[in-house]
């Protein structure tokens, strides 16, 4: 019996009425196990405009109050965390335990968000001129909208609203309508904290229901992660609209592999790195540098090693090391990728196409495949893949393999192993990259500092959680006071100085 996805609105599901709607798939299975509707223009209007009506009421809370509902969210969300994995597994394809880490890096920004009495204190200046004082406030700018990928069903939304609410704003959540069920289960959870209805709405649709979210008039600031085009997309037109935005687009992550490094060690990091959840992460390590033939050659022969002990199977074989990609369409897009790295020049030293599971043969696996001798020209190296597919570049030194990250059109994450500490220090200063890791594969920042790339990987200067979230759904208002015992001077018609 397959699932039917609707929206949630005003605190309760709402059926739609759109007549349009897409099938969900089981990965692992290659059946299709739900499908859900997608939201026309009227019901988009609906879901804001119950956050619109809930958003006074919210914003006006004590934040010790809000932050309660924090604190009852973040439970909730600990005691229904199997449910919520086994949720992604089945709809993403992602084993368990990764559900689980999708849910736990979420989850963090969540308990980061308890701290919002704290979090949006103001500034005070007592005496700043004679007899005045002045002193700021964080208020929430109003209604924020998310648009999230397929990726990380729990943990993107998280990042998003887990500030947003906590703040003070109310919350429209539109999330891929490859795997909605989490999404929905999280915006009844909130409800189930305490959280009045509104506060957190969510609607399933396509492009249409993105345009109707990032034009409305009531919208006043969207947070968006997904392709880099439609990035750009979602950043020009809420631009122009006046509309706060972050935008996330796609990557090419790096990891540069110097020769003083633990090969043994990086081999390990790198390949969860490139293959765990079957690449289907934003900060996948897709693209490794080798600095001399030496390191080249070492890394191939461990990798290659690695990649033949590595198990790929159904999303809950507690075994599994990752599991199926989201769809058979996208696995085609991938397998494309690899025929394309092949036409160009590429060595292809492990062919991961043509993997079939034993009783699971419609299912949409792909193995571990690993390309050597890709240079920086070819169109499969510019391109993000987004599947289990590594690529291997070579160069001669230190600098050369440098310039490949900061040349690259994308920015989002990038890792260098080595034991030399000053060579680390000058990567991290010089490389045009907005996260780096250190011998650190996968360099997403913890929930108290901020997530953002640089170039194509990023519009505008505005990242995700942490101080940079919380001064993204809050607007700052300065009042300067002056309380006189009595009135005696005239007008003026001069700036005022405080002398």
């Amino acid at each position: 019996m397959t699932k039917a996805y609707n929206h949630f609105i005003g605190g309760a599901m709402v059926t739609g009425k759109s007549g349009s709607y897409k099938n969900i798939f089981n990965p692992s299975l290659g059946d299709v196990s739900g499908t859900v509707v997608l939201a026309n223009s009227e019901e988009v209007d609906l879901a804001v405009k119950s956050a619109q009506e809930a958003f006074p009421g919210w914003a006006a809370l004590n934040p010790q109050r809000r932050a309660r509902v924090m604190f009852n969210f973040k439970r909730l969300i600990e005691e229904n965390a199997d449910e919520l994995a086994l949720i992604i597994s089945e709809e993403h394809g992602k084993v368990l335990a990764d559900s689980h880490g999708d849910i736990q890096r979420g989850l963090d920004v969540i308990e980061f968000a308890c701290g919002i009495p704290h979090l949006t204190k103001g500034e005070y200046s007592q005496g700043a001129g004679p007899g005045i004082d002045v002193y700021s406030m964080r208020q929430p700018i109003g209604v924020a909208v998310g648009i999230t990928p397929f990726n990380f069903p729990a943990m993107i939304p998280m990042w998003m609203f887990g500030v947003a609410i906590a703040t003070g704003c109310t919350f429209v959540l539109k999330p891929s309508e490859k795997d909605p069920g989490v999404p929905l289960r999280l915006a009844e959870l909130m409800m189930e904290a305490g959280a009045p209805a509104g506060v957190l709405n969510v609607v399933n649709g396509d492009k249409a229901a993105v345009d109707a979210l990032i034009k409305h008039d009531d919208v006043k600031a969207v947070s968006f992660v997904g392709s880099s085009d439609i990035a750009h997309y979602v950043y020009q037109e809420c631009a122009k609209a006046g509309k706060r935005v972050q935008a996330m687009g796609g990557a090419k992550n790096h990891g540069i592999i110097l020769p003083d490094a633990d090969i043994a060690q990086a081999v390990k990091d790198i390949s969860g790195a490139a293959y765990g959840s079957a690449g289907e992460r934003c900060m996948a390590l897709s693209a490794v540098v080798t600095v001399g033939e030496k390191t080249g050659d070492q890394f191939i022969e461990a990798m290659t090693d690695e990649i033949n002990r590595l198990k790929v199977g159904i999303s809950t074989d507690g075994e599994a090391d990752y599991g199926p990609l989201v769809t058979n369409e996208h696995r085609n897009k991938v397998e494309d990728y690899i025929q394309m790295g092949i036409d160009e020049g590429a060595e292809l030293v492990v062919d991961g196409r043509g993997f079939s599971l034993q009783g699971y043969e419609s299912g949409f696996f792909l193995g571990p495949s690993l390309f050597d001798k890709v240079k920086p020209e070819m169109k499969s190296y510019e391109d993000e893949i987004f599947g289990p597919v590594l690529q291997v570049l070579r160069t001669d030194t230190f600098e050369s393999a440098l310039d490949l990250p900061s040349q690259h059109q994308y920015g989002n994450g990038v890792a260098i192993f080595t034991r030399n500490g000053g060579a680390a220090r000058e990567f991290a200063q010089q490389v045009e990259v907005g996260m780096v890791g250190i011998n650190v594969p996968i360099p997403v920042p913890v929930s108290y500092h901020s997530f953002g790339g640089w170039k194509r990987s990023a519009f505008g200067d505005a990242n995700q959680h942490g101080m940079e979230g919380v001064r993204f759904y809050t607007r700052t208002k300065t009042v300067t006071q002056r309380w006189p015992e009595q009135m005696t001077e005239g007008s003026s018609f001069i700036m005022p100085t405080m002398d």
